[in-house]
């Protein structure tokens, strides 16, 4: 069964976009490909913190990511080669679009003084990658149970060649962009 975020993108935002941008193929029409989520972890932290970052991403997701290594060591980051710094998820298809509604529906608005999340954050190919501070606005993660308050960037990567259609995709997706002054 298709996610209710994909059915609005195939009845509403598609036909919109072919009037706002005139398409003249409907292969034309941005779509969002991926999501990927990662959670760097600080390498001077003790051993246990990768763990947690991988479950609670775990949790937030309901896949398993993939845990990041070192690729070389550097001395002024006590950092050394194959030690664990990171984990990720890609999600695609039916997990992608329930991931991006849970986001847009009840994770970014328990934000503290949520206005919206900046324009200025597209990297000039249609991907837009979005810093959370806190793994805490998620509703699957339990409060009690947190070590550590911990960051993650989310990348939403559209087939929009430019930032305006991209913007204009994730608008109509119902992505809660700041009003410019």
């Amino acid at each position: 069964m298709k996610s209710r975020l994909y059915k609005k993108y195939t009845d509403d935002v598609r036909p919109a976009l072919i009037e706002r941008r005139k398409y003249k193929n409907v292969h034309e029409v941005p779509t969002i490909k991926k999501i990927v989520i990662n959670m760097g972890v600080s390498a001077s932290l003790e051993k246990g913190a990768v763990d947690d970052a991988v479950k609670e991403l775990t949790m937030i997701t309901g896949r398993k990511p993939v845990v990041t290594k070192a690729r070389k060591s550097i001395a002024n980051f006590k950092l050394r080669q194959g030690q664990a710094i990171g984990c990720f998820v890609t999600l695609r298809r039916d997990v992608m679009y329930e991931f991006f509604d849970r986001l847009v529906a009840s994770a970014l608005p328990r934000i503290r003084d949520f206005r919206g999340i900046s324009v200025r954050s597209f990297d000039g190919r249609g991907s837009y990658t979005l810093g959370v501070s806190d793994q805490t606005i998620f509703p699957e993660i339990e409060l009690d149970k947190i070590k550590r308050q911990q960051g993650m960037d989310i990348t939403i990567v559209t087939s929009a060649k430019t930032d305006g259609e991209a913007l204009d995709l994730l608008k109509l997706m119902g992505m809660p962009f700041a009003e410019g002054k």
